[in-house]
């Protein structure tokens, strides 16, 4: 009974740990076919604007518009910029566009002089991706209102944390239109859209924010982490729709639309670390949508939201305040944001999964030990110590379980001679000992079964933090958030190239951590007599070999953490093996007083 329930015990500790990568693979998107652009309205009659036709002039390929330049695209419109410690890029004055955003402290790799992270571009480059705030017309109402084509005023620039913008447009009907912008020192806007009624009429219009993003970009397809389409609403985070989610909606002639009213919280479209959202008044009932439709051939998703109709009567303006966030998803930084504007959850951008009971205290421990420290390897060696003290009660009683087990070794294989032929009377007798003498046939599976929900949300965390994404620890381990790059096949890194693409055999890339890891693993297992069973022998004989090849894809460290902690173990291990007289790697020797119990 206890080989079989070993047996199944490890099988669910590894299907825990790696079942998800193979139960739920990267999606295939569905063939699409071209359809036409339709209006987009709102359930009260409003039209919300969409983007803008691509740039005259592309010249096609199979019927497809190819995409210039995003440089060139830049140069089409006036353009305000933006200068902060944090940001660079500008806004067009055609349209009123923020569309043009580089994130100067991130880069595309490790190298330093590698190209900064592009977050925004404008419509008609290759990954048009911008936000604008404008008015969209109320049905019955005939007010002119500014569009994609419309040429604004700046008054101020270069955008900084120090000066705002103001862009005015007016209507020639007595309607003056502005938009004030201002920027933080980090990744928030603040838009205050405001009318000014100089003429004789009353006018009505409703306020809205958009985000538009073309073509569908290639994300990772793991379960565990969300890309697309997020918000919260009425204070409930929905990060359930995929962007296929809303291609299969779509019928050709009529948008895909997923609609929701809420008060509060905000909505955008969020990459693996990267988020674009925007944040209405958090005090104000507003309409939402996810929306996609297919035009020249290029996909097209959009996230907006639609205030209610504003009256402005004659002489009077009515104005408007929303945000927008374009930047890192950095967990303090969204935070901050929440406590001060009071954005709803706002924190939830970063994807802390449903276990995040336990993915949010572990990160908030490793961003205050990297704090002490100044490097995240060291913070995660203290934070396995800490874990390692907070279940040292329990580990300590498995322990000594185990060392019972040990002990009773000579009465259990006298046991299994005597009732060789009575498996239901051996397994009685099994149990009828184990009770008796206080000891737990499970009791090493005990450790392993603790740490993998740890290891899950370490997992989980270094997979979906920026704060992990190229962070050092020491050596050849310059980001932690991805496998070790050294391999039998440059040398362990001897030799000057990177390790090969493989595809499926990428698991005989392993590197140096794996290799300790299966040793430490191997000499943690040598601590204990070998099973006298044939069958436990050979799968405790193979798991250090298996865990090797699979960890050899993971994180650099969690290979870390995972080989730290057998380190621990095996000392804990020894000292409690020591104090309770049993012989370390199995020995045979037994001391004279033991060789009566």
């Amino acid at each position: 009974m206890e080989q079989r329930n070993l047996i199944l015990a490890i099988v669910l500790s590894m299907a825990i740990l790696f079942g998800f990568q193979f139960l739920f693979p990267p999606a295939t998107p569905p063939e699409q076919t071209p359809g036409q652009q339709q209006a987009q309205t709102a359930p009260d009659g409003t039209s919300v604007p969409g983007s803008a036709p691509s740039v005259p002039g592309a010249p096609s390929v199979g019927g497809v518009p190819t995409q210039p330049a995003r440089e060139d695209v830049i140069g089409i419109s006036p353009r305000v910029s933006i200068q902060t410690p944090l940001l660079s890029g500008s806004i067009a004055l055609r349209g009123a566009r923020l569309d043009d955003l580089i994130l100067t402290q991130y880069h595309e790799t490790l190298d330093d002089n590698s190209a900064p992270i592009t977050l925004l571009s404008p419509e008609g480059s290759e990954k048009a991706y911008y936000s604008n705030f404008g008015w969209a017309p109320v049905s019955g109402s005939a007010v002119k209102l500014p569009t994609a084509e419309t040429l604004w005023t700046a008054a101020g620039g270069p955008l900084t944390p120090s000066s705002p913008v103001t862009l005015t447009w007016d209507n020639g009907e007595g309607l003056t239109f502005e938009q004030v912008i201002t920027i933080d020192d980090n990744y928030l806007f603040t838009v205050t859209q405001r009318v000014v009624n100089n003429g004789a009429a009353a006018a009505e219009m409703a306020p809205y924010g958009l985000i538009s993003r073309a073509g569908t970009p290639p994300t990772l397809g793991f379960y565990i982490l969300h890309e697309g389409p997020v918000g919260v609403f009425n204070g409930s985070l929905d990060d359930g729709i995929k962007y296929d989610d809303l291609k299969d909606e779509y019928q050709g002639s009529r948008d895909s639309v997923i609609a929701k009213d809420t008060t509060g919280g905000w909505l955008g479209i969020t990459d693996k670390y990267w988020l674009t959202a925007l944040v209405p008044e958090q005090q104000t009932a507003v309409k939402t949508r996810f929306v996609y439709n297919l035009r020249g051939g290029r996909d097209h998703y959009q996230s907006d939201f639609l205030y209610p109709t504003a009256k402005v009567e004659p002489g009077a303006s009515v104005e408007t305040t929303s945000r927008l966030f374009a930047g890192a998803k950095v967990v303090p930084l969204l935070q901050q944001y929440e406590e001060t504007y009071g954005i709803i959850n706002f924190d939830l951008a970063v994807d802390f999964g449903w276990f995040k009971i336990l993915t949010k205290p572990i990160f908030y421990a490793l961003h205050w030990l990297h704090a002490q420290v100044g490097n995240f390897g060291i913070a995660i060696l203290l934070l396995t110590v800490a874990i390692k003290l907070v279940f040292f009660p329990l580990a300590n009683k498995s322990y000594k379980s185990m060392a019972k087990m040990r002990k009773l070794q000579p009465k259990m294989m006298e046991l299994r001679e005597r009732f060789a032929e009575d498996k239901q009377r051996l397994n009685q007798e099994m149990m009828a000992l184990y009770k008796k003498e206080g000891a737990n046939p499970l009791s090493g599976c005990l450790p392993i079964l603790i740490q993998i929900p740890v290891f899950f949300a370490l997992y989980k965390v270094m997979f979906v933090t920026i704060e992990m994404r190229h962070a050092p620890f020491y050596g050849w381990i310059h980001d932690l958030s991805a496998p070790d790059p050294t391999t039998i096949l440059n040398g362990f890194g001897l030799f000057p190239w990177d390790a090969p693409e493989l595809g499926i055999l990428h698991v005989l890339n392993i590197g140096v951590w794996p290799l300790l890891m299966g040793i430490s693993m191997f000499l943690q297992q040598k601590l204990n007599p070998q099973p006298p069973d044939p069958v436990q022998a050979k799968v405790f004989l193979m798991m250090p070999v298996i865990f090797t090849f699979l960890l050899s894809t993971f994180p650099a460290g969690l290979v870390i953490y995972w080989t730290w902690n057998n380190v621990l173990s095996m000392a804990q291990q020894a000292f409690i093996m020591k104090r309770q007289g049993v012989p370390i790697g199995g020995g045979s020797k037994k001391k004279p007083n033991e060789q009566n119990e």
